[in-house]
């Protein structure tokens, strides 16, 4: 099982005007790059637990609902008085996310080193990403978790920069080179990358963090696929091509398919990681590009499920 650590919210999308001048309508969708990975980790046949702090409030309610109904456990879910994290989403001309938060003093930033969980060896693997990296004090809490862990579990990583709970970038920049440290497969975007150093190559920050522990890194490139970079060098692969209706939850599907995929696979190991071949690892990269591709299709983070994915790769 796959422990996903870091934020639960909704996102909140500008459906239409509600008619009148002083009226819109909005929709309303379980999300959060960390909420979404755990879910789509459960789709693709990996069994997955979500870490974070959720409300006692009726969204955080519903949050709960979602976990439970999707097969997500609960067990490390930490109940609080706080209120749910809003995101306001609109989508660009691309139909690319624009998010403003409104999470300050929210449930899922709560977790504190009191609430960190005592794991059993049926927890194979961590991961983290967003902004639960950078904003406290659950930002703190997780480091401590993945410096407690990192040698005997496999650690994922994935920077999702949103810079609207937190605007410094260089304390972004400081965080990921941070947890990266102790992460064994790195997952980034080629847009996170060129807000965190935008004076390099994405290519080269990416082959950077391969070391003796790190033994993937996947770098995304939205419309024109991914890349890799291991210890058998660097590829690419092409996007698979669909009428993109937005590309909400596209990083997390890719995320989710490359983990699930360990764990399917019984590799969800470091020691598995460090092993693998360059086929593996290309299966790996195809099976999440086209993953990504299936929820792109769709508006809203509606990852895909494994048999989705195994009816498109047998076309």
């Amino acid at each position: 099982m796959y422990l996903v650590c870091g934020e639960a919210l909704f996102d909140v999308f500008i459906q239409s005007d509600g008619g009148r001048g002083n009226e819109l309508a909005f929709k309303a969708i379980a999300g959060g790059s960390p909420f979404n990975v755990a879910l789509g980790l459960r789709r693709m046949g990996a069994d997955s637990a979500l870490f974070t702090g959720i409300s006692s409030d009726s969204l955080g309610q519903r949050l709960r609902q979602v976990l439970r109904d999707e097969g997500v456990s609960d067990a490390y879910l930490i109940a609080s008085d706080a209120p749910t994290t809003l995101a306001m989403v609109g989508l660009d001309a691309a139909g690319s996310p624009q998010y403003s938060f409104r999470g300050e003093g929210c449930a899922d930033r709560q977790l504190l080193a009191e609430h960190l969980p005592t794991l059993d060896a049926g927890v194979r693997g961590l991961h983290v990403g967003s902004f639960s990296l950078v904003v406290e004090p659950v930002a703190e809490t997780l480091l401590q978790l993945v410096q407690r862990e990192h040698r005997q579990r496999l650690i994922s990583l994935d920077p999702n920069v949103r810079l609207g709970p937190a605007p410094d970038i260089a304390h972004w920049r400081e965080r990921v080179e941070t947890f990266a440290g102790y992460a064994h497969l790195i997952k980034v975007s080629e847009e996170d990358l060129q807000l965190l150093y935008p004076e390099c190559d994405p290519q080269q920050v990416a082959s950077s963090w391969l070391n003796q522990r790190c033994q993937l890194v996947f770098l995304t490139h939205g419309s024109k696929g991914a890349s890799v970079h291991c210890r058998h060098g660097h590829w690419s692969a092409p996007a698979v091509e669909v009428h993109t209706r937005d590309t909400v939850g596209a990083g997390d599907t890719f995320q989710a398919a490359l983990l699930s995929y360990l764990a399917r696979h019984d590799l969800d190991s470091p020691e598995a990681l460090a092993n693998l071949n360059r086929e593996q690892i290309n299966d790996m990269l195809r099976l999440a590009i086209e993953a990504a591709a299936l929820t792109c299709a769709r508006v809203g983070p509606d990852l895909p499920y494994l048999h989705e994915l195994e009816r498109q790769s047998a076309r």
